[in-house]
């Protein structure tokens, strides 16, 4: 029976992608994330919800060492991913970066071409060798951006020029770019009108199937829609973590329902 337990456990220790153990988040002498642990699932999108200033995109910006670039930031406790230290010194934060991909609230392509914001990463990644491998690369992306048929033929047109969901699209694809293995999205619909908004939730849930998708939002619909797992954040503490059909229909935390409901937020 033991030795059972232990073999379902390795199983389910290679579906974790991060775990993160008594992570606390300073900036200055304000403490802005409380003692947070949790394993996040390979290959799942998992949805960070909870109210306005409660932590969860300090937290999302942990995993991908955002937060150095902020001076009175302090980053405590351990983060793993596939089980490496992401903060120990010897881990590069660039090439991180490129492990652990970011889309952004605001759509913000760089002031160039469509082309040439897909290539800017694969060419300072050294993953392209030549213009051929440089244009496969720029439509795979723009494929798996699923905005290749809109732009293939204006791909020197500037990325600006497109119409908001285009552009978050577009950084979507940017992203996906370096072959990263996680993509972070902080609010990426916030901008967004439901059109725009609800192509970008049929992308989240076609790139789930390459890659671990972790999404903070405002929206508890977008959450129950594209998400299959959710932290509720309250105040800085990690309130509550779990499937998310549980924690919409039966949350074990007061706060989580008060959330939920209503009630609070």
């Amino acid at each position: 029976m033991n030795d059972m337990t232990t073999v379902e456990r390795a199983v389910d220790d290679k579906d974790i992608k991060f775990r993160a153990s008594n992570v606390q988040v300073y900036y200055g002498d304000s403490r802005a994330i409380k003692d947070v642990s949790v394993e996040l699932k390979e290959r799942t999108v998992t949805a960070f919800i909870g109210p306005s200033g409660c932590g969860k995109s300090t937290f999302l910006r942990c995993l991908n060492r955002m937060n150095d670039t902020i001076d009175i930031c302090r980053v405590e406790g351990d983060i793993r991913l596939d089980d490496e230290d992401i903060y120990d010194s010897r881990v590069d934060p660039v090439q991180l970066r490129a492990r652990v991909g970011m889309v952004f609230q605001k759509p913000n392509p760089f002031p160039k071409s469509i082309y040439d914001n897909i290539a800017y990463g694969p060419r300072i990644h050294g993953l392209a060798t030549n213009k051929a491998d440089l244009d496969v690369i720029v439509e795979k992306s723009l494929r798996r951006g699923a905005i290749w048929d809109e732009v293939k033929d204006r791909l020197h047109a500037p990325g600006t020029g497109l119409s908001g969901g285009q552009q978050q699209r577009l950084c979507i694809a940017r992203a996906v770019a370096t072959e990263p293995e996680v993509l972070l999205m902080d609010e990426p619909c916030s901008a967004l009108d439901p059109i725009a908004t609800a192509q970008v939730e049929e992308l989240i849930d076609e790139l789930r199937t390459e890659y671990t998708v972790i999404i903070v939002t405002h929206s508890m619909q977008q959450a129950a829609r594209v998400s299959q797992k959710t932290a509720f954040f309250h105040l800085g503490n990690l309130v509550e973590y779990d499937d998310t059909d549980t924690i919409f229909t039966n949350p074990k935390d007061s706060r989580t329902e008060s959330y939920i409901t209503g009630k609070i937020g």
